[in-house]
């Protein structure tokens, strides 16, 4: 704790003593507040007229910093010398008033006469935690980073402890940016403190500008496995030095090797497959998989790396341009595992998955129905799950020209969930069931209810829905153009893309005074981003957020094209920027909070 109260007041600088003060106001004069007024704005000449009288006052001593300070920017330096030397007979024990004194002897350029000043306070250095921290804080609040690098590192001597004064000395390299002392820093103390882990990633990727620099410090970490081979925190480390420049194969050997190396059970290696998967890495997340499965099934990684597998051939093979033959083939395999392990509530994702791919890709709706309608039977499944799968097979039954069997399932899970998360998303798909059916009196009565639900995500796409509705059914004109609209947001539902761009194009051929301009936009860069074509999804975004300013999609293209640069367009000045747009012109957005988020983790706040 008592570490957590130094840091604290460790970072702040002199300036933050005055704000202090001026907290407390309601107990000064009126002359008191005009001469820290004055001192932050900056004119130092009304500043020092006030603050002589005041610091003539032995109570005001904490008046030292800025009076010092504005005696400093105006170059006064004979006075500031006697103002110092008064107080450092007042107070000798204090060594806050020595160091000021080198300061102004530096500020003067007479930098010997501070050094000596300096070096005899360092060579007095006592062997006391507190006083040691004491006194690099007093150069710190000089701006003497160098000497505070210093005094710590001596107190290190002293004290016999490579390990004290970390989180201080942390913190001034990251505000030099000293980039060397930083990544040593890290990698000193991260084998003792492994929690800091996350924190120097965050600050590193902060600091870095090319390249260059990650190599740097992938040497640097290499070195240290040469002296620490079984040390995980630093193959931990170069793992993720290699994801940020996008090395991932290179990561995987990494990890190979020190998992061989150690003998180990693989556990470091299958969590690091899940850093590739975010990262989009799928080829090489399926490569880590396929050496744990060598480990054989005793392994207790075998049937979970065996199921990861699966699943991330399926994000693969399913996103962007996919093959029939690779999906038939994983499909086969999603059989295999259900026939080796059984169909249970330990292989309902598999059961789901294969349906899935059943209905949405290999053209096999009768398929993914029956086995979805098998799953239903499976003893020992949760009410929520059960839930879950129904509206799965709702989903199935539109697919196979059923929708009155699929109104029924939603409105049997809507009920039996009422008011509940699942209980609204079943009452969400009955009404886009109706939407795409041209119902859309009932479909908006249905949003209308859905509005004022718990679920902020199902609530904000009922009001778009609604919105949507509403702005378009004014004329017969409007509501041919709507039809058109949901027969194209029918045929993405049913994964058939390029019939849905081609439908969406046409409406403005039938109908060119329609009102759907932004609504299309925003299907047409779902299409992209699912087909991985991030750039054509980003230009339709733009569009929406430019010439749709109040519209009911912006905030939503706003955020989209956040966290496409961010993540899939690596442009994080880019992504910055749309967050920010989209906390500052929409703050009631139900994205705005989320945004936030992100805008302060990319622009490093909180580390």
């Amino acid at each position: 704790m008592n570490r957590l109260i130094t840091f604290t007041f460790f970072i702040l600088s002199f300036n933050v003593q005055a704000q202090i003060i001026n907290n407390n106001s309601s107990f000064l004069s009126e002359d008191n507040n005009l001469a820290i007024q004055y001192y932050r704005d900056g004119d130092y000449e009304k500043a020092v007229v006030l603050l002589e009288k005041m610091f003539a006052n032995p109570n005001n001593e904490g008046y030292f910093d800025i009076y010092f300070n504005s005696l400093l920017k105006l170059k006064r330096y004979d006075v500031a010398e006697k103002v110092v030397k008064k107080v450092m007979k007042q107070h000798p024990e204090n060594d806050a008033y020595p160091i000021a004194l080198g300061k102004l002897y530096q500020e003067k350029g007479d930098v010997q006469s501070a050094n000596k000043i300096f070096n005899d306070i360092i060579a007095k250095l006592p062997k006391d935690e507190f006083m040691i921290r004491n006194l690099a804080n007093n150069f710190y609040r000089f701006e003497n980073y160098d000497l505070a690098v210093q005094t710590f590192k001596q107190g290190r001597k002293i004290l016999a402890n490579d390990q004290l004064f970390t989180y201080e000395l942390l913190n001034i390299y990251r505000y030099k940016k000293d980039k060397p002392m930083l990544m040593q820093e890290y990698l000193d103390i991260l084998p003792s403190t492994p929690q800091l882990l996350l924190q120097a990633e965050n600050v590193l990727s902060m600091i870095f500008e090319d390249k260059s620099d990650y190599q740097t410090f992938q040497a640097a970490i290499l070195r240290k496995i040469q002296k620490a081979p079984d040390a995980e925190i630093y193959i931990q480390l170069l793992t993720w030095n290699y994801i940020q420049q996008q090395e991932f194969d290179a990561a995987l050997r990494q990890l190979i090797a020190f998992d061989k190396r150690t003998k180990a059970d693989g556990g470091t290696l299958f969590n690091a497959s899940f850093t590739f998967i975010d990262n989009g890495a799928y080829e090489t997340a399926i490569k880590a998989y396929e050496y744990l499965l060598t480990k054989g099934k005793e392994n207790q990684y075998y049937l979970p790396s065996k199921i990861e597998m699966l699943n991330t051939r399926y994000n693969l093979q399913t996103s962007g341009k996919y093959s029939v033959a690779d999906l038939n083939l994983l499909a086969k395999d999603y059989q295999g595992l259900l026939d080796e392990n059984g169909k249970n509530r330990n292989t309902l994702f598999a059961i789901k998955k294969l349906a899935n791919l059943q209905a949405y890709y290999l053209n096999e709706p009768g398929k993914a129905e029956k086995g979805l309608e098998e799953a239903l039977q499976i003893p020992g499944i949760g009410a929520t799950d059960l839930g879950q799968l129904k509206l799965d097979l709702g989903d199935v039954y539109i697919l196979s020209n059923q929708p009155w069997e699929a109104f029924l399932v939603y409105e049997q899970v809507s009920k039996q969930f009422e008011s509940q998360p699942i209980g609204n998303e079943a009452r969400f798909r009955s009404a886009k069931l109706s939407f795409y059916q041209g119902n859309f009196d009932y479909s908006n009565g249905q949003c209308q209810v859905l509005k004022a639900a718990t679920s902020q995500l199902i609530a904000n796409d009922a009001l778009n829905l609604s919105l949507l509705i509403s702005d378009n059914i004014q004329t017969p004109t409007d509501s041919n153009a709507l039809k058109m609209y949901a027969d194209a947001e029918m045929l993405v539902f049913r994964n058939l893309p390029a019939q849905a761009v081609k439908k969406l194009d046409s409406i403005a051929i039938s109908y060119p005074q329609n009102g759907l301009a932004d609504a299309i936009l925003m299907i047409k860069a779902r299409i992209f981003i699912k087909s991985a074509d991030f750039q054509k999804a980003a230009n339709m975004l733009k569009k929406v957020a430019d010439d749709f300013k109040d519209g009911i999609w912006t905030d939503d293209a706003l955020f989209t094209l956040g966290d496409l640069y961010e993540k899939k367009l690596n442009d994080i000045a880019q992504a910055k920027s749309y967050f920010q747009k989209l906390i500052t012109d929409y703050p009631g957005s139900m994205f705005s909070a989320e945004a936030r988020k992100r805008f302060r983790n990319l622009r490093g706040d909180g580390v």
